[in-house]
């Protein structure tokens, strides 16, 4: 498989910074010069329609090559790393690579608190309590969004999600949300998450039936919306996407998890690893022999020169939160830490390989 390294300066962080600079305000970072050219017609509404999952892989060979997405496709840009909900959604939400905004993964270690928490659902990852009242992620991670700063500022900028008020549930009733706003006076930014087709390629894979027709469901909602706008630029793109893989449970591995402190964290494809002092020559060698031909395993050291996690000023916490080793994946297999969630996922994200890490650009303009 390739290995693809992430391209600060081409994604998906860049696209919040185009778009706060459409806005006037200051961006944290550079812009995303594949959207410039598109923003500065100065359409009545952008909308930005963000399909989990959904990677440029996904589109090409689950989806006719004279269909909807196919022919709009406008070019390919970069996730983060890793390439997965937590941390690339947090970027297009405010313009910040993941080492800047610390949601690194869908679980964390938190040195505030020592503990590892699914950031998301605020649950100790360990036991599945809930870790208080107040989000830990938004307590030691919190930043100002793209669309809070919009309408700060002034502008009218709108989320259109699950998570959100007016909280719609189906991938439907968001895009009639869409279209109502669009609808309203003034100019306005919209910013839509699906959790489709990353929910149902996890259990089905990413080219089952059930996938593909998904996708293709997908495909023709946004077509038919987008039949009923004007004078609106229309943005559709993923975080990351998806491959096949095997996976196992770092459990099953006594002698590596001899060696470490605590379970990892991040995801199963990037897993930050702390190493007991005095068995760290015994982890990169166990390590090495059941999983050096699926893994890189880095030190934090180099983790950290190579920029991995991106550019720009590193959270205070990004270091302590990141472990010893790195370990990530280039192949097929996953290590999680849960033997369940092993046995049931078909389809990961968070590696270094292509299908993950390479996103579409999506691009319809109505006039």
């Amino acid at each position: 498989m390739n290995i693809i390294y992430p391209d600060y300066n081409n994604s998906i962080a860049n696209l919040a910074n185009s778009i706060l600079k459409k806005w006037g305000l200051p961006s944290n970072g550079g812009t995303l010069e594949l959207l410039d050219r598109y923003l500065a017609k100065d359409y009545k509404s952008v909308v930005v329609i963000l399909l989990d999952g959904m990677g440029k892989c996904i589109i090409e060979r689950n989806l006719e090559k004279t269909g909807f997405f196919n022919t709009h496709i406008a070019g390919a840009y970069s996730s983060t790393f890793p390439p997965t909900t937590a941390a690339a959604t947090t970027s297009i939400d405010n313009g910040l690579t993941p080492c800047e905004h610390g949601w690194l993964g869908w679980d964390c270690y938190f040195p505030q608190i020592d503990r590892n928490v699914a950031v998301f659902l605020n649950m100790d990852t360990e036991t599945g309590e809930k870790v208080g009242e107040e989000s830990v992620a938004w307590k030691y991670c919190g930043y100002s969004s793209v669309i809070n700063r919009i309408n700060s500022a002034g502008g009218k900028a709108y989320y259109v999600t699950p998570f959100m008020p007016p909280n719609p549930k189906t991938f439907e009733e968001e895009c009639e949300l869409i279209k109502r706003y669009c609808d309203e006076p003034g100019q306005k930014h919209i910013y839509c998450y699906s959790y489709e087709p990353d929910y149902i390629m996890h259990m089905t894979g990413c080219y089952s039936d059930e996938s593909k027709q998904m996708i293709s469901l997908l495909e023709k909602r946004i077509e038919s919306l987008t039949a009923e706008l004007k004078d609106t630029l229309v943005i559709i793109t993923a975080d990351h996407g998806l491959i096949d893989s095997k996976c196992v449970c770092i459990k099953d591995y006594p002698k590596i998890m001899n060696c470490l402190k605590r379970n990892p964290t991040i995801e199963p494809r990037a897993l930050n690893l702390f190493v007991k002092e005095e068995r760290i020559d015994e982890f990169k060698k166990e390590f090495t022999k059941e999983f050096g031909d699926k893994f890189l395993l880095l030190p934090k050291e180099e983790v950290i020169e190579m920029k991995l996690f991106g550019f720009g000023k590193e959270h205070k916490d990004f270091r302590d939160m990141l472990g010893d080793y790195l370990a990530v994946a280039i192949g097929d297999l996953s290590i999680f830490n849960i033997a369940e969630k092993a046995e049931r996922f078909i389809s990961v994200h968070g590696g270094l390989t292509k299908d993950e890490m390479i996103i579409p650009l999506i691009i319809v303009e109505k006039e």
